[in-house]
This record gives C-alpha cells, sequence and structure tokens, in this order.
C-alpha cells in the first residue's frame, strides 16, 4: 500500500476528491482545506492499494495536478485497518505483482546520474575482478558482481526505451559508457602497477584457468543467462522484490568480463581481450532486450486487468 500526499490547487480540489473517493482501491482518505503553504492549496491524504496505484496517480496528472500542486508518495509498512482490507479485496490484481510506473521511472532515474560513488564502486569492482581473474578466484568474482553499480543505469535504459524518455536513455547509455571505460581504464593501470610490485604476472593469464575461463569464452548460454538476469532483474525491481536481485547481480558477468577486457589489454592478450569484449556486449544487449520484454508484457497484462475492471463495474454503474 502506498501513502498519498496531494497539494491540489483551490480550484482542482473537489476534482480530486472526487477522483479518490471513487477508487475502490483509495482507502483513509482526509482532506485539510487550505492547509498547503507552499504551493498553496488543500492538503488531500489518502492510502492506496498498490494495484490501484498507477491509475490514480496517472489520474491525477491528467487533472494537472503537479503543474500546480504536488503528488508524493510513501510506501506503507503496516495498515491496520478493516477499510484498507476492504480495499484491497476490491482492487483488481495482485498487490504483489502490481506496477507502479512512476515509481519506477523514479528509482530508476536516480541511477543514471554519473556521480562519484557510481563511478567509484564500479572502479573498485572492476579491479577487484580483476585480482580475481589473475587468480582465477571465482569468489573475488562474485564479490565484484554485487559491488557493481551497472544493472541500476540498465534497468533505467529498459524503462526509459518503454516510455520513450530520450533524456534518460542518454544518460543511461552514458553513465554505462563512462563507467566502463573508467573501470577499464583503471584496472589497466592497477594490473600494471600490481606487475611491477610483482605481485601478478602474464603467466597468471596465459595459465589455464578452468574456474574463471567463461567470463572470455562467450556462448549461447552467455545469452541465455544475461536473458534470464535481465527478466528477473526487472521483476525484483517492479515488485519491490529486492532480496532476489543480489541473486541476478551474481549471475551477471558484465563487470568480470570488463575486467577481463583490461587486464587482457594491459598484457597484450588481443584474442583473450576480445573475447571478454564480446562477453560484456553480449550482457548487455541480453539484460536490455529481457527487461524491456519483461516490462512490456506488464504493461499489457495490467492494461487487461484495467480493462476487464472496467468492463465488470459497467453494470453496477447502471
Amino acid at each position: 500500500m502506498l501513502h498519498l500526499r496531494v497539494i491540489a490547487p483551490v480550484d482542482r480540489s473537489a476534482e480530486v476528491v472526487d477522483l479518490l473517493a471513487a477508487e475502490a482501491g483509495v482507502t483513509h482518505l482526509a482532506v485539510l482545506p487550505g492547509a498547503a503553504r507552499q504551493p498553496q492549496g488543500d492538503l488531500i491524504l489518502c492510502d492506496v492499494v498498490r494495484e490501484s496505484a498507477d491509475g490514480v496517480l496517472r489520474g491525477l496528472q491528467q487533472l494537472g495536478v503537479e503543474a500546480s500542486g504536488g503528488i508524493s508518495a510513501d510506501d506503507v509498512e503496516l495498515t491496520i485497518s478493516a477499510s484498507a482490507d476492504r480495499a484491497a479485496e476490491k482492487a483488481p490484481g495482485s498487490g504483489a505483482d502490481a506496477v507502479v510506473w512512476d515509481e519506477i521511472a523514479a528509482k530508476t532515474g536516480e541511477q543514471t546520474e554519473l556521480s562519484g560513488t557510481y563511478l567509484v564502486l564500479i572502479v573498485v569492482a572492476t579491479m577487484i575482478a580483476g585480482v580475481g581473474v589473475l587468480l582465477d578466484q571465482p569468489i573475488l568474482i562474485v564479490g565484484a558482481m554485487v559491488v557493481g553499480p551497472e544493472f541500476g543505469p540498465l534497468a533505467a535504459l529498459c524503462v526509459a526505451l518503454l516510455r520513450r524518455r530520450l533524456d534518460v536513455i542518454g544518460r543511461s547509455v552514458q553513465a554505462l559508457t563512462v563507467g566502463f571505460l573508467a573501470a577499464m581504464v583503471a584496472t589497466v593501470l592497477s594490473t600494471w602497477a600490481l606487475t611491477a610490485a610483482g605481485l601478478v604476472s602474464e603467466e597468471m593469464l596465459r595459465a589455464d584457468r578452468p574456474l574463471t575461463s567463461f567470463i572470455w569464452r562467450p556462448d549461447a548460454l552467455s545469452w541465455v543467462v544475461g536473458l534470464l538476469a535481465g527478466v528477473a532483474g526487472m521483476l525484483s525491481l517492479t515488485s519491490k522484490k529486492s532480496g532476489s536481485l543480489v541473486g541476478v547481480l551474481i549471475s551477471v558477468t558484465t563487470v568480470p568480463a570488463a575486467a577481463n577486457v583490461a587486464v587482457a589489454a594491459a598484457y597484450g592478450v588481443w584474442d583473450e581481450a576480445g573475447g571478454s569484449a564480446l562477453q560484456l556486449v553480449i550482457n548487455v544487449c541480453a539484460i536490455v532486450l529481457a527487461g524491456l520484454l519483461t516490462l512490456l508484457v506488464q504493461q499489457a497484462w495490467w492494461w487487461d486487468v484495467a480493462r476487464r475492471n472496467r468492463r465488470a463495474r459497467r453494470p453496477a454503474a447502471g
């Protein structure tokens, strides 16, 4: 369930209240006339079940509330209310499967910022993976996968493609491109430094590495894993099942592939660098493709749920 706070201009307040009161999934509706000061207007509070939230937010935006007022939403962790239970029963679909598109767009949009934290995380993750590649240590590879922040921009790219947000698409591509290039350059330099210190050597790269060779030997399974990771990752974001996202990160070899490109390039082993680069491209493309298809299926599903709900309500209205 979401808690909505709406600041509505006085001339739109009645329409907003009527919209919320007519929605079966809305409960705990309260109106505080003239309570808002910046911007000025009426403060309207309510709780809405997740399966109805997207339609309610869309209706508020169609009334132009965000232009001269404001809309904010927070997750409600606990609700003890018979009215809330009735609202959940009346709302179509399941709250566990509900998608609040504005929430997803806001969440993923934040992860497209090319911030210092993002750059540090992707650089550190790639450098850890670079050491893991040379030592043939899956534990280090897994750790680098978890630390890597690249799934955020990948998810944002999927949402932006669905919503045709060219600005977000540009920021996502920029974050991915600059992030991976900076990480690979840093890993090349760190590999040279470790080699000069006598801690690693080219022989370690050229040695048989059975535990991590999959990073630079892409095959059909690379596509399969990338596609499955894209589906699982997008579902974990849209359904708020964040616990499963860790498993998704561990299954994606984007950061290890970038690290292997850098380490191989540092030693001039270009065939291995090329294989790792292909692995990186395959993973990125598969994740974006699967994530976009997942969003399209979810969108079509909820459109169908909303259409059937409207059809079911017509006889009662008559």
